[in-house]
């Protein structure tokens, strides 16, 4: 997953807020993943509203320390179907 790549949340997931974090429900694949921060809720909702990868990861609050981390469950969070490339900014 490229910092500078835009992406969404699938519009087939829907995030329900719990106090780890959040569960994220596929309901065409009907998978059911764990969101274990809340920084990594607001890296996911915040995705279709940031340019980049990298944005929704700053805006988040996320140390740059720990963007590496991010950025394996994000790049797991896509093989999942769970998020998406952005359509509007896919060829940027």
């Amino acid at each position: 997953m490229l910092l500078d790549g835009a992406w969404t949340m699938s519009p087939s997931v829907s995030i329900r807020p719990e106090p780890f974090g959040a569960l994220a429900y596929h309901f065409g694949t009907r998978r059911l993943t764990f969101l274990k921060s809340r920084e990594m809720v607001s890296v996911v909702t915040g995705l279709a509203a940031c340019a980049t990868v990298r944005e929704a990861l700053a805006k988040a609050g996320v140390p740059q320390t720990q963007w590496s981390v991010f950025l394996q469950a994000l790049e797991a969070l896509a093989d999942g179907g769970m998020i998406e490339r952005r359509a509007d900014l896919a060829a940027a």
